[in-house]
């Protein structure tokens, strides 16, 4: 296990222990939920200032505060085809709507990509009387192709 991975595993841990939220977390840096839980997970770099205050927030040394403005290695998932339920569901997603969501995405922007570096996601409930929806917004920078 890296030293980053142990950095999340302390975070982890110290939430469960102390009951904080991912809310609280992003709260206590003033950004989004879902990019605070993201860089928390050990997929993004906090500024000194933010690392600072995750340091606080969880009760982490010198050391975790230092690995948490380290550039990661992005990717997180253990194997290829994810087997926990909830992940499998979007890889799922992306089997039967991938050429549906390339094909639609090219037909109104042209040959290019969204990015996942521009980007922005927010997860919601939706209350719903045949039973609450997971709501997600994802938002990306249309990218496109150059020609040379």
């Amino acid at each position: 296990m890296s030293q980053r991975q142990l950095v999340t595993e302390k975070i982890l841990c110290h939430k469960v222990k102390h009951g904080i939220s991912w809310q609280q977390a992003a709260d206590a840096l003033g950004k989004a939920k879902e990019w605070t839980t993201a860089g928390c997970l050990g997929q993004m770099a906090f500024s000194a200032e933010q690392a600072e205050a995750l340091g606080e927030l969880f009760k982490l040394d010198e050391n975790d505060i230092a690995w948490l403005q380290v550039v990661p290695y992005k990717g997180s998932l253990p194997e290829a085809v994810p087997s926990d339920p909830l992940i499998y569901r979007f890889y799922e997603l992306v089997n039967v709507y991938g050429t549906t969501f390339k094909e639609l995405i090219h037909e109104e922007f042209g040959d290019g990509i969204m990015s996942a570096i521009d980007f922005s996601m927010d997860i919601q409930r939706e209350n719903n009387p045949a039973g609450d929806r997971v709501n997600i917004v994802m938002s990306g920078k249309f990218l496109p192709y150059k020609s040379y």
